[in-house]
């Protein structure tokens, strides 16, 4: 009898010994096996512990150098969180100052009909959170100390054209969707930002969660909404220094 004649002739259950059979099976799916005080506590702190060193060792040693291959500037003290490396697609040339801290779950990409090599370029104590996706068209800019909160996009293209026919035919969008982003020092974005091609973010304003920001901000406020608008300026003493 094959095996999986044998797991029918269990399942239909046609005799006392397929039953039986078939209850133990059921009684096994669900076995569930109790905490051993001390035991799994030890066992959960080895296991973290373990991980650790060796999460810390490859991103020293490994990972964070094989990114660093890619970029220019200084990238000194880089930190990569999470495991692994950012992905990289296209033909973007990416600059990075020092301090650095970039989530492994993020992707930055290139456009590859432009013209000129796609920048992007990133100053000195920038943070770039979790699932941050930063599609550069032309340049993308972030300025020293800007924050970027988890699950950012920067759409500085689309990567599909506006014609309906021409994107059926698998065209590639046109030069005129494409656009610079630049985010001045000190910005901050919440978490679920987008950002779209052709924007410019003053130094030191803040961006609330999930907005989405269509048009050019000031200096030193508080904007947010879909579209993002400038809901108050910053207290004097909260705005960049810039």
């Amino acid at each position: 009898m094959t095996i999986t004649r044998t797991a029918n002739w269990i399942r239909r259950r046609e005799d006392p010994l397929a039953d039986r059979l078939y209850r133990l099976v059921k009684r096994a799916q669900v076995l569930d096996m109790p905490v051993m005080p001390g035991i799994h506590a030890t066992l959960y702190h080895a296991h973290r512990s373990l991980t650790g060193m060796l999460g810390e060792v490859t991103r020293r040693l490994y990972w964070t150098p094989m990114f660093r291959s890619r970029l220019d500037g200084t990238s000194r003290r880089l930190h990569i969180a999470g495991g692994g490396m950012p992905f990289l697609s296209g033909p973007v040339r990416i600059t990075m100052g020092d301090d650095c801290r970039l989530s492994s779950a993020m992707t930055i990409s290139g456009r590859g009909r432009s013209a000129d090599q796609p920048q992007f370029i990133v100053g000195d104590n920038v943070g770039i959170g979790w699932q941050t996706t930063v599609a550069v068209g032309s340049k993308v800019v972030f300025e020293d100390n800007v924050r970027i909160g988890g699950r950012a996009f920067f759409s500085g293209y689309p990567g599909h054209p506006v014609n309906a026919t021409d994107r059926a035919a698998g065209l590639p969008d046109t030069d005129d969707q494409v656009g610079d982003i630049i985010l001045r020092r000190d910005v901050w974005l919440g978490t679920g930002c987008t950002v779209n091609a052709g924007v410019e973010i003053g130094a030191g304003t803040i961006v609330a969660a999930g907005s989405v920001v269509t048009k050019n901000l000031p200096a030193g406020v508080l904007a947010g909404g879909v579209p993002a608008r400038v809901i108050r300026e910053l207290e004097p003493a909260d705005r960049s220094l810039s």
